[in-house]
């Protein structure tokens, strides 16, 4: 067991000499969509949005926060269920998407049906299979506590929550989830190098994964049609739900790849729960209606060598620093105000 944590450890970065500006984002990352929340002149209103995100009391029966299918050590993913769990055991029928990096991100959810960060929690909130509760109801709850009266009251000089305030103040949170501390970073800044298995794994990423996964967030605002085959029970067509357009069917959004040691099980699914797994999957795609995407084709095809390279590199993308922050784990000194 000491050994399984000393590779871990390793492999993660920590303990890694970390010079990058955390505030900032790195000068290679394009312009975000949404400018990031400022951690310092922002963060009573950041408060508000982390207490928010791990209190159940939004749920219908104040047993589901957001946290519960997000949680900080999963990379803001889950890896206990497949699929999305919410009150009274109910399932849902996609994996819970990793959330960091959002300020980049035009569309959410894997079909895109939401383009405005602040409106996002709205879905989860209302949804009878995961909080199942209402606006309406939240506000309400909220604004009987104290706590939540007091947080208000410092983020936004009244002691009573609208709609318009505790919407912007968890998107706030969510845009401060913020992930570029990882060894990639640090080889661009300068301050480390590949070694030359992860220089022939980085290599085979460029050459077979960077059309969708776009460094250097790792991710793209758009949606694929990646060759999995469809699950004959949840019959998830995706993106076309949203689009109506008949090329988006079995079409999803393309996920970061950063973090990816913390953030499986993996597709909109979760169909797998590691990367030798999606590795095999892109050697061979199953299809579906012939609708695969031609970045993908027929496949790409890597042997075992090949495979265990490109893990090596996809490895660096791991930021521990950012899995293990105080800052944005659950918020022990405000839940254990006496007054809540």
């Amino acid at each position: 067991m000491k050994a399984y944590w000393i590779l871990l450890l390793a492999l993660t970065g920590i303990g890694a000499q970390m010079l990058i500006d955390k505030e900032s984002a790195p000068s290679y990352f394009p312009q975000p969509q949404k400018p990031l929340p400022n951690s310092q002149s922002d963060k009573a209103l950041i408060e508000l949005g982390r207490a928010l995100f791990y209190d159940p009391i939004l749920s219908a029966d104040g047993s589901i926060s957001c946290a519960n299918c997000h949680s900080v050590y999963n990379g803001f993913a889950h890896s206990d269920h497949r699929t999305s769990h919410g009150i009274n055991d109910r399932v849902g029928t996609r994996n819970a998407p990793a959330l960091f990096n959002l300020a980049w991100q035009k569309e959410f959810m894997w079909d895109g049906a939401v383009n405005n960060i602040e409106m996002q929690a709205l879905a989860p909130l209302s949804h009878p299979d995961e909080m199942g509760g209402t606006l309406a109801e939240s506000l309400q709850k909220l604004n009987e506590s104290k706590l939540y009266q007091d947080l208000s009251e410092a983020a936004y000089s009244t002691r009573a929550l609208d709609s318009r305030n505790f919407l912007h103040a968890l998107g706030s949170f969510l845009l401060n989830l913020r992930s570029w501390q990882s060894k990639y970073d640090r080889v661009k800044h300068g301050q480390a190098a590949f070694n030359e298995q992860e220089q022939r794994g980085y290599a085979l990423f460029q050459e077979h994964c960077n059309g969708c996964h776009t460094e250097p967030l790792f991710f793209a605002n758009d949606f694929r049609n990646n060759g999995l085959a469809v699950d004959p029970i949840l019959q998830d067509s995706g993106r076309v739900a949203v689009s109506l357009k008949t090329t988006d069917r079995y079409r999803f959004k393309i996920p970061t790849l950063r973090n990816l040691t913390y953030t499986y099980p993996y597709m909109h699914d979760g169909r797998f729960d590691n990367l030798n797994q999606v590795l095999r999957h892109y050697s061979a795609p199953a299809g579906n209606a012939g609708n695969t995407d031609v970045l993908i084709g027929k496949g790409i095809p890597l042997n075992s060598s090949e495979r265990t390279d490109l893990i090596a590199f996809l490895l660096c993308l791991n930021d521990s620093s950012f899995v293990f922050n105080s800052n944005y784990a659950y918020p022990r000194h405000t839940f254990l105000n006496p007054n809540k």
